[in-house]
C-alpha cells in the first residue's frame, strides 16, 4: 500500500516534490471503512492545498475517490466487503491519492452502478459542493414547481463544480445561465442543460443585454471572485443571493451589497467536517441522492480526461493541468497497482 505524499508545501515552479510513501493498514474505529481505491478525481482545491502549511508531514492529498470495501469497523452495518463506494473525504486527514484509504461511513455512499468507476470518481466533491450551495445556501426547493420562474447564473459553467451545478439546478426547475468562451466548453455546458451560455471574455452585463436577460435570483461564482464581484452585484436581483467557492485575494467593499440588500456567502464543502458539526451524515445523504439520480440517468458523468496509474509524475502533471486551466469537466486518475 502506498500514497503520493509531500513533506512541505511547494509551487510547481520549484519542481516535483511529491514522492511515494509506503504504509501499513491502520486499525479501524467502529464506524470506519477500509477502501481499496480504484480511481481518484482531481480538483483545483488539490493545487491550493498543496501550497498550504503541512502541520504533520508527510501529507497525502486528494478528495474524490471510488473504491471497493475491504474491511469495516464493528459498528458499520450499511456496507460490507466487496461493496463499491464513492466519497469526497475530509480535508484534515490523509487523502485519496493512495492505493487504500480509511473513511468514516458518514462520508461515503454506494457508488452509482450505471457508470464506470472512473466516471463515478468525478462526482463526489463537485456534486456535494453544488448541492450544498443550491439547497442550503440558496435554499432552492426540492420540488421543481416551487422553483418555476427562478434563475441562476453559474460563472465558469464548464468547470467541475459548474458542470454539476448546471445539472442539479436544471433538474430542479431553475432557468440556468452559464459562462464559457471556447466552442467546446459552450457545447459542453449546453449538453448539461444550460439554457443560455454567455461568453465570459466579454463584460457579462453586455452579454445579459445582448441575450435580453433579466437579473437573476442567484449567482454562483466558481472562478475568480475578485474579477466578478461588482458584475455579480449588478446582475443579481434586489434581495438576491450570491455565493462563491473562490476566496478573495483582494479587499472588496461589502457596502456595495447594501443598496440591493444582497446576501453574499462563501461556500466551503468541508465546513461540516472541519467544524465538527452535528450533521456529518448529510454528506452521505447527498451522495446517496446523487447516486440514485445518476442511476436514473438524470445526471451525466462530467469526466473528460482519464490518466492511467497512480504515480508521482501523474499527480504532478494533473496539478499542472488544473493550474493551467486545461481541464473542463473533471480529470481523474485510474489507480493501477
Amino acid at each position: 500500500m502506498y500514497g503520493i505524499a509531500a513533506d512541505e508545501p511547494f509551487k510547481l515552479s520549484e519542481g516535483n516534490k511529491f514522492y511515494r510513501k509506503e504504509f501499513e493498514k491502520p486499525m479501524l474505529n467502529d464506524k470506519e471503512v477500509f477502501i481499496k481505491v480504484k480511481s481518484i478525481g482531481m480538483n483545483p482545491v488539490d493545487t491550493k492545498t498543496r501550497q498550504t502549511e503541512i502541520k504533520h508531514p508527510p501529507r497525502i492529498l486528494g478528495y474524490d475517490a471510488v473504491g471497493i470495501v475491504e474491511d469495516t469497523g464493528s459498528d458499520v452495518t450499511a456496507y460490507k466487503v466487496g461493496d463499491v463506494v464513492f466519497y469526497s473525504g475530509r480535508a484534515d486527514v490523509d487523502g485519496s491519492n493512495a492505493t487504500h484509504q480509511v473513511m468514516h461511513e458518514a462520508y461515503i455512499s454506494h457508488a452509482p452502478k450505471n457508470v464506470s468507476l472512473n466516471e463515478a470518481a468525478g462526482f463526489p466533491l463537485t456534486s456535494l459542493t453544488a448541492s450544498e450551495t443550491l439547497f442550503e445556501v440558496f435554499n432552492i426547493s426540492t420540488k421543481k414547481e416551487d422553483n418555476k420562474g427562478k434563475s441562476i447564473l453559474i460563472i465558469n459553467g464548464a468547470g467541475g463544480v459548474g458542470s454539476m451545478a448546471t445539472q442539479i439546478a436544471k433538474h430542479y426547475g431553475l432557468t440556468v445561465i452559464t459562462t464559457a468562451s471556447k466552442d467546446e466548453t459552450k457545447e459542453w455546458s449546453k449538453s448539461l442543460g444550460a439554457d443560455v451560455v454567455l461568453n465570459h471574455k466579454n463584460d457579462l452585463r453586455d452579454e445579459f443585454k445582448a441575450h435580453h436577460l433579466e437579473n437573476v435570483d442567484y449567482v454562483f461564482c466558481t472562478f475568480d471572485t475578485d474579477l466578478y464581484y461588482e458584475v455579480m452585484i449588478d446582475l443579481v436581483k434586489p434581495r438576491g443571493h450570491i455565493a462563491t467557492i473562490v476566496a478573495f485575494t483582494e479587499k472588496q467593499d461589502l457596502n456595495l451589497l447594501k443598496a440591493k440588500s444582497i446576501t453574499f456567502t462563501h461556500e466551503f464543502m468541508f465546513t461540516r467536517a472541519l467544524q465538527d458539526l452535528d450533521d456529518q451524515y448529510q454528506y452521505h445523504r447527498y451522495l446517496s441522492e446523487i447516486s440514485h439520480l445518476i442511476n436514473e440517468g438524470v445526471y451525466k458523468p462530467t469526466v473528460t480526461e482519464v490518466m492511467k496509474g497512480l504515480s508521482i509524475d501523474n499527480i504532478f502533471k494533473a496539478h499542472e493541468k488544473l493550474e493551467n486551466h486545461e481541464v473542463h469537466g473533471k480529470l481523474v486518475i485510474e489507480v493501477e497497482e
